[in-house]
């Protein structure tokens, strides 16, 4: 799978819910669930923005962003027809040659949106098998509905009581039902995840958000604590065995 370097036309860049945004842009390339983008306006921002990808069908790629810093601020008034820099299919992405079995995917608010790419491809590969999806959000809920065709169960929890359970989704998680979870969200949901993992010993992977500048491994800005060291989570990354990576 090559890595390549390109300005992309958009086709379409909407706001789903306050502050985050769906944009796909046409592209060619094959990816793997869990992968990512470095994507770049051509406006003030100097280094690009890692992207996880969301969903692929055929020629169009999908991103989910929140806005955050002014180099996603860069991408709100992007339109039909417009360009953006992408570079990539970049990090390993989740390894769908492993036998899984019984699936709880928990994501944790944009750390949702590799998990729909990830649910499809889970699907198709076992058909038969259970896959759930359990979300977590401050307030208001997004892409969920994307999931349906995808998993048994769809599970919500809000911070603030509006949609699903109030409180957090670790706390609607019952890992013993499941022989793996796949995660993907704020650190300190994934260190809870991996630790209620260990306690029933349940396999457990994680898709580690870091802070990047290149996304390719070389200026070792996204490195993050392993049982082997530091490793780079661009490079290395960005999904890792949550029984190895120190959260």
């Amino acid at each position: 799978m090559s890595i390549t370097y390109k300005d992309a036309k958009i086709i379409s860049n909407e706001e789903i819910a306050t502050g985050i945004f769906k944009m796909s842009v046409e592209d060619t390339n094959e990816i793997n669930a869990g992968q990512f983008y470095m994507l770049k306006h051509k406006g003030q921002t100097l280094l690009p923005r890692p992207i996880s990808i969301c969903e692929k069908n055929d020629d169009k790629l999908t991103f989910l962003y929140a806005v955050v810093g002014t180099g996603t601020k860069e991408y709100v008034d992007l339109k039909e027809g417009d360009t953006i820099s992408l570079t990539g299919p970049l990090g390993n992405g989740f390894d769908l040659n492993k036998e899984y079995g019984k699936v709880a995917l928990v994501g944790g608010g944009i750390g949702i949106a590799p998990l729909l790419e990830l649910s499809k491809q889970l699907r198709s590969k076992n058909r038969d098998e259970k896959i759930d999806l359990y979300a977590g959000f401050r307030d208001e809920i997004y892409l969920v509905d994307d999931f349906e065709e995808y998993v048994n169960d769809i599970k919500i929890s809000t911070n603030s009581g509006k949609h699903g359970h109030k409180g957090f989704v670790t706390e609607i998680l019952n890992v013993e039902e499941y022989d793996t979870v796949l995660c993907c969200g704020p650190e300190v949901m994934m260190k809870a995840v991996v630790e209620m993992c260990k306690e029933k010993n349940v396999k457990v992977y994680v898709s580690m958000e870091k802070h990047m500048a290149c996304g390719v491994g070389a200026c070792l800005v996204c490195t993050c604590k392993t049982k082997d060291g530091n490793k780079r989570t661009c490079k290395d990354g960005p999904v890792f065995d949550g029984y190895y990576v120190e959260l």
